[in-house]
């Protein structure tokens, strides 16, 4: 018996089955793909020059923007992880030596603290050294079990990172060279009139560019800012400290704030204060300004999106995906809103 509207059920059945057993596939590798699908967006503009200055050969073309990508992109990350890795092991050195002893400079802050404050503490369990040092031994304990089955694994981890990052490298390649063919059938698959298809892609394209390029400037002038003014302090690993400030400056408005804002009352407490005050006045004018300028100039002003939708989406982002959630975030809160813009102006279309 044949029933059109029964095909067309059926048809749409396994258009649907057969599109979750695929991202089903993907999900592995995922972040291979989201990065991949990312940062071939970020360089199709180049691409695109390479490709008019080679005479259309999209290999080459497509070849020399990997490379670019490898320089700009993965380079850099490399050799801060080595600075990383350096300046941690040296860290780990100077606290097992007993070189650095953070119950000392605790106890050493508490004797520096106003009876109030030190009675304030002693309600919470936080003035008594001993058993505060119990607690965290406890902790250190516990964490220690953890890190100890997860050491099995390293070798497992280090093979699935190669994995992805090899996928990506060669999803990317392949994007960059058919990025355009892949994005006209995208287009016309979706079963929107031109006009809406144009306008959703355009805010996806425009969304991820803003939002990568913004947020990574703005962890990168944050977290070097940063770690410059503790190399002039005197603050033991500077590029540890900057690098996580700058991956905590992710989240706005009070991001890297959770690195120096503690070192800065630490020095007050403890009879440093032009240290204290010199890093109190640079967090809150130098750095806290490159959050409240550059980040609005960068993400806000591109994507259109109000400063406090950028904060809360990418906070639930992060928190659902990650540190994949700082793009994935605002994109959803800003095809959300195209979405809805749209709707309201066909609706309003249809009532006039």
């Amino acid at each position: 018996m044949n029933n059109p509207q029964l095909q067309q059920k059926t048809f749409y059945i396994l258009l649907v089955a057969v599109s979750i057993a695929f991202v089903w596939i993907l999900l592995p590798f995922y972040g291979a793909v989201f990065w991949a699908a990312v940062l071939s967006i970020l360089f199709a503009p180049f691409y695109r020059r390479l490709l008019s200055a080679m005479k259309h050969r999209r290999n080459m073309a497509a070849l020399a923007t990997l490379a670019l990508t490898l320089v700009i992109v993965f380079l850099p990350l490399t050799l801060i992880t080595g600075s990383l890795v350096r300046e941690g092991s040296a860290i780990y050195e100077r606290i097992r030596s007993g070189q650095l002893d953070f119950g000392a400079y605790f106890q050493q802050a508490i004797n520096a603290m106003p009876s109030w404050m030190v009675g304030w503490l002693d309600r919470f369990g936080l003035g008594d050294i001993g058993s505060l040092f119990d607690r965290l031994s406890t902790a250190v304990a516990q964490g220690s079990q953890v890190i100890a089955t997860q050491a099995l694994s390293i070798g497992q981890n280090t093979f699935d990172f190669l994995v992805s990052f090899s996928i990506m490298l060669y999803l990317l390649f392949f994007l960059l060279r058919d990025g355009a063919l892949l994005s006209a059938r995208i287009k016309q698959a979706i079963p929107l009139s031109a006009e809406h298809k144009r306008s959703l892609l355009g805010k996806f394209t425009t969304v991820i560019r803003a939002t990568v390029k913004g947020n990574i400037a703005v962890a990168a002038t944050q977290g070097a800012l940063g770690g410059l003014m503790f190399w002039f302090l005197g603050i033991q690993g500077p590029i540890l400290w900057g690098t996580l400030m700058a991956f905590l400056s992710l989240l706005p408005a009070v991001g890297a704030a959770l690195i120096w804002a503690p070192v800065a009352i630490f020095f007050l407490l403890t009879g440093a204060i032009w240290q204290g005050v010199t890093l109190i006045v640079f967090g809150v004018v130098v750095i806290g300004l490159v959050d409240n300028i550059l980040r609005p100039l960068l993400v806000g002003k591109d994507t259109q999106m109000p400063d406090y939708v950028v904060l809360v989406s990418t906070l639930g982002g992060m928190g659902l995906f990650g540190l994949n959630g700082f793009v994935i975030g605002p994109v959803i809160a800003a095809m959300f809103i195209a979405v809805w813009d749209l709707f309201s102006s066909a609706k309003e279309e249809h009532v006039n």
